[in-house]
Parts: structure tokens; C-alpha cells; sequence
């Protein structure tokens, strides 16, 4: 949990200012054993939810800063958006996993933590165009492009590695 998918910042430099500015905002949520169980699922191919959780945080607090946003409760709102412990890969919800997580995150979130408005939105709402309405905050619009741009990231990353294996594969096998 050092970084993030494609940024060189890393957690543990503590002479980092987005470092230490954006492990602040969610220090507390990482205390949390609901938030650290999130890494014994997977998002998308062999991201864990809490890598995704955290890469969506921080691209998310990222842009708010330099947007002059609420990069703190969009940081929050990142790590907690994705805030379901199941396999949405097998689980019965009885009804789409898309329109059902957001409520299901919602509900969780609020159990360890107080939201407010914008984070309330942003978790609710990280599924835009697909269910629950336009988000109503800036914040909760720059949570859903990060979201999209993250899981796409994750899953093209994975792809590339799936890529580079293969030729190396390939190579070894004609280099005989």
C-alpha cells in the first residue's frame, strides 16, 4: 500500500507534501478492519478493492487539489466507494450488482465512519451514468470519471502484464 497504479508518489515518503496531505485525509479510514478487508477481494482482475479503493482516492483527492475542490472528502469518499464485502463475481444479491453496491457501500460507510453531503453523494452516485441520478457535487462527478479511469487503468495494466509475460514466453521458446 506504498502507491498507487501509475503514480510514482509513494505513501511512505514523509517529506512527500501530497503524501502526507493525502494519507491524512484517510488515516482514519485505514484503522478501520472493514476498509483492511477489502484487500481479500478482487475489483478488477487482480486489483484487491482496497488497491482500487485506494487508487480511486487518490487520483480523486489529486484532482480536487488542484481544482481547489474538497480534496479531503473526495479522498474519503474514494476509498469508501466501493465499500462491499462480497464477491460481486458470484454473490445472489437478487437484483444487479451496479445498482446494488452503491447502497451497499453507503450502508457500510456509514457504520464506521460520519459522512457528510458530498461524500454521501459521491459514494451513492460513483456509478453515474448507469443508476442513481446526476451526482449533485463537483466532487462526486470527479469520483466517477476517477472510478471509470482506475478500473480501466487496473484492468488494461493487467492486460499489458498478461502481454509481456507471453513475449517473454515467446522468446525463450525461439531463442532456443
Amino acid at each position: 500500500m506504498n502507491k498507487v497504479l501509475g503514480s510514482k508518489v509513494d505513501f511512505n515518503d514523509y517529506e512527500s507534501f501530497f503524501a502526507i496531505e493525502f494519507m491524512d485525509c484517510i488515516d482514519e479510514l485505514l484503522e478501520k478492519d472493514e476498509i483492511q478487508e477489502l484487500k481479500n477481494y478482487f475489483q478488477h482482475c487482480n486489483t484487491s478493492r482496497f488497491q482500487h479503493s485506494l487508487n480511486v482516492a487518490y487520483y480523486s483527492y489529486l484532482i480536487c487539489k488542484v481544482l481547489h475542490f474538497d480534496y479531503r472528502s473526495a479522498a474519503r469518499a474514494g476509498m469508501l466507494h466501493d465499500l462491499f464485502l462480497y464477491d460481486w463475481r458470484t454473490a445472489d444479491l437478487g437484483q444487479n450488482h451496479a445498482f446494488y453496491h452503491p447502497k451497499e457501500a453507503l450502508k457500510n460507510s456509514h457504520k464506521i465512519t460520519n459522512l457528510n453531503k458530498i461524500e454521501e453523494d459521491a459514494i451513492l452516485k460513483h456509478m453515474w451514468p448507469l443508476c442513481f441520478g446526476i451526482p449533485r457535487y463537483k466532487e462526486s462527478v470527479i469520483i466517477t470519471i476517477a472510478d471509470k479511469y482506475c478500473a480501466t487503468f487496473e484492468v488494461l495494466n493487467q492486460f499489458n502484464n498478461l502481454l509481456k509475460n507471453k513475449i517473454s514466453v515467446l522468446k525463450n521458446l525461439f531463442s532456443h
